[in-house]
């Protein structure tokens, strides 16, 4: 087994800064949130709510932008057949961000959560809100072991050692430095990454161009040479499948716990949009290389090279032709240092999902479900225990799964068609209740899962109009199978029945109870007429000041409780006593008509 020693220097280098600039992010904000009184686990969640623009823009712009990203741009633009036309990413990440910029940053901001699901929780309660957190938890592993997938791969062109040996390692050092700092070091960290990508790859890229057995990428855009044009195109039958898989990445990027984390930890509601706004563009300059080194790929006569005779497509190694471009077709202290910045960077953009998942279940669901009156202490150690169970979840992932770009779309596939109809719901649609989002829940579920998952091996019982049979390979037994795809826009219409069945089965609950028609006993989930019930936890009553409604505007709790769980929800038990003005009873979405009652009768 070779080992390039170069390749080590290159990749110990760019991973020992990155993670001194991470413990000196960690440790130069030590101290944040201690004179507001934040408490550490909130710290570590959303920093001290005070990201500025410079490295806000580069953390937000770090969102999307890591190993899936430009390893998986790189792939579907030099697979046959595919091309820049069904490189879908930067196009529809982009206008994620801009989506999310105009419509979502804004409410999820200005109100003071601390995750994605607290609007869940706050309306729908503490068991809707674990159910949530399950397609969440998901979407977070499947990108992180996309992560590490890519991440494998290019260390594994560099020092030549199996691909599995290389996940496994790259997630120990992830997960290590996920736990070295919060959310300061991912953002501090970010500004590195970037600044890795950018050089490693475009100080490449005029290398590559140049080698003598890549052709003019101008010619083979338009005319077969070695394989079809890398401009690529989309044939009749096909169309809604690009319409499906685009609208997936421009409105399933939205709900994601790794957007919002940075979204929640901007300085002010308007920064959160203009972030999101300079995101966008730097997703498409980031992924300008990416395409560059794939149409170089297309265009490689790759007998001329040390790859060997046959093309990466045809030795099954599609997904690595970004770290293949770079080691076989630039100079050697070229390929190393630019394999060795990308590798660094992409180590550390595993980071940020890892602890997304686990801000998310540490507070939603261990603290807010099961522990109220959990010290912060034992918040921020839950966090620190399910940092390493989520990451070995994603390595397993890592080591399983098909293509980068596999991994992409199938994360993105339970966000979008579950998720995304709920968040719509909860921040715009006024009325809904739990009863609509546990519909809105299986409905999504089932017309999603009926129509299969060929990356899992999922056969389809629900064949959508168009559908057909191809032979493809089974990489679990190694045989032939017919396969059932589908031409449908089958996740588009799985969201859209999510959010109609979300909106129509709540207000048919909300009329049947409130009708009289069906018995207020029989109310379980205490949805509509037990709104204020303890299982759904509620904002405290907050100071009427339109959208922009700050922390420090929540009404007093009691001290037993931490400053996080008081900032957010809060049970009617802890409320102060003493009569509530009439102007402080504007209260989270769609409560403030219960929030009357409720005040009136205490």
């Amino acid at each position: 087994m070779a080992i390039h020693f170069e390749g080590l220097v290159a990749i110990a280098f760019f991973y020992l800064l990155i993670l001194f600039v991470g413990i000196w992010a960690a440790w130069k904000n030590k101290h944040s949130g201690e004179a507001e009184g934040t408490d550490r686990s909130e710290t570590i969640m959303v920093g001290g709510r005070d990201i500025g623009l410079f490295v806000g823009g580069f953390t937000m712009t770090a969102t999307w932008v890591g190993g899936g990203y430009i390893n998986g741009t790189a792939e579907y633009v030099y697979l046959p057949d595919y091309g820049l036309a069904w490189a879908q990413a930067p196009f529809g990440y982009a206008l994620s961000l801009v989506v999310g910029g105009l419509f979502f940053a804004k409410p999820m901001r200005s109100r003071g959560y601390v995750t994605m699901l607290d609007p869940f929780q706050q309306l729908y309660g503490k068991r809707m809100g674990g159910l949530l957190f399950i397609p969440a938890l998901m979407g977070e592993i499947f990108w992180s072991a996309a992560i590490l997938s890519a991440l494998g791969a290019t260390l594994s062109v560099i020092v030549d050692i199996n691909i599995k040996m290389s996940v496994v390692i790259s997630a120990l050092i992830a997960i290590f430095y996920t736990l070295v700092g919060g959310l300061y070091s991912v953002a501090y960290t970010d500004v590195v990454q970037l600044f890795c990508i950018f050089v490693g790859l475009w100080i490449s890229v005029p290398f590559a161009l140049n080698n003598p057995a890549v052709s003019d990428i101008t010619v083979t855009a338009v005319k077969q040479v070695y394989q079809s044009p890398w401009r690529g195109s989309i044939s009749k039958s096909d169309t809604w499948v690009w319409i499906d898989n685009f609208c997936l990445l421009m409105l399933g990027g939205i709900p994601w716990q790794v957007y919002f984390q940075r979204v929640l930890s901007s300085s002010s509601a308007t920064y959160a949009q203009v972030l999101s706004f300079l995101a966008a563009f730097g997703c498409l300059i980031m992924a300008i290389p990416s395409v560059l080194i794939g149409a170089i790929g297309a265009s490689t006569d790759w007998n001329q090279t040390t790859y060997g005779g046959m093309s990466p497509k045809e030795k099954n190694e599609a997904d690595m032709i970004l770290p293949i471009v770079l080691q076989h077709l630039c100079p050697p202290f070229v390929s190393f240092f630019g394999l060795g910045a990308v590798s660094a960077a992409v180590m550390s953009s595993a980071d940020s999902s890892i602890l997304s998942a686990s801000s998310m279940f540490a507070r939603n669901i261990y603290q807010l479900a099961f522990r109220q009156s959990a010290s912060d202490r034992e918040i921020v150690w839950v966090m620190r225990i399910t940092i390493f169970v989520f990451g070995a979840l994603a390595t397993l992932m890592a080591l399983v799964t098909g293509t980068v770009y596999g991994l992409w779309y199938l994360s993105s596939d339970l966000v979008y068609v579950i998720i995304f109809p709920q968040l719509l719901s909860v921040l715009f649609i006024k009325g809904t209740n739990t009863y609509g989002s546990v519909a809105a829940y299986v409905f999504g579920l089932v017309l999603r899962i009926g129509g299969g998952e060929p990356y899992l091996q999922l056969p389809a019982f629900i064949y959508y109009p168009g559908w057909t049979t191809e032979k493809v390979l089974n990489h679990i037994t190694g045989e032939m199978e017919d396969l059932v795809i589908q031409k449908f826009p089958f996740k588009t219409v799985s969201m859209l029945a999510s959010f109609a069945g979300n909106v129509a089965f709540s207000y048919l609950a909300k009329y049947l109870f409130e009708s009289g028609k069906l018995s207020h006993k029989y109310d379980f989930l205490d949805a509509v007429v037990s709104k204020h019930s303890a299982e759904i936890m509620d904002k405290t009553t907050l100071v009427a000041r339109g959208n922009n409604i700050g922390l420090s505007e929540m009404a007093s709790v009691k001290p037993r409780l931490s400053v996080t769980l008081a900032a957010a929800f809060t049970r009617r038990d802890t409320l102060p006593t003493e009569p509530v003005e009439e102007e402080e009873e504007e209260s989270s979405p769609d409560s403030s008509r219960h929030d009357e009652e409720w005040v009136t009768n205490k």
